[in-house]
């Protein structure tokens, strides 16, 4: 580890590129008990597409991850709970992401939490969606080109 906790993007990308191919060796990681040789779980649940990814929407401004995660394990495995922030304020902007390890228990999750208060705010869980490609249209810059007469 670097000071901060950080690790190097080089050796993170090398990390991550065994993780998906598989040749990452069990002895390459015997300090971390909980995860296998094969890296995060949700690295394997992800590329595996049996996790189900649920939008909640309308969260406090001071809900954290560890809240969200806290709040959504009641239901079961969570893999991973994501508040979305802003990068200039470094303030919530008031959604994020739970990952569960199955589709049952998100439908549970979505079933008692949609409609709910949550630190002092109603939510609204739903499925999410897949993200949507940026569409293919040029993006105008400056201003046009002159046009050029061909004879």
């Amino acid at each position: 580890m670097v000071a901060g906790g950080r690790i190097p993007r080089t050796i993170l990308s090398n990390l991550l590129s065994r993780v998906t191919t598989g040749s990452l060796s069990s002895s390459t990681s015997s300090s971390s008990s909980s995860s296998s040789s094969f890296g995060p779980p949700s690295i394997l649940i992800s590329r595996r597409g049996i996790a189900s990814k649920l939008y909640v929407a309308g969260l406090s401004f001071y809900t954290t991850e560890k809240a969200l995660s806290d709040v959504f394990s009641q239901f079961g495995q969570v893999v991973e709970a994501t508040v979305m922030m802003d990068k200039v304020s470094s303030r919530s902007k008031g959604f994020g992401f739970v990952t569960f390890a199955s589709e049952i228990e998100a439908e549970k999750a979505i079933n008692e939490m949609d409609q709910k208060p949550l630190h002092g705010r109603v939510i609204h869980v739903e499925l999410a969606k897949p993200r949507r490609p940026y569409s293919s249209a040029p993006i105008a810059r400056g201003p046009p080109e002159p046009p050029t007469d061909v004879q």
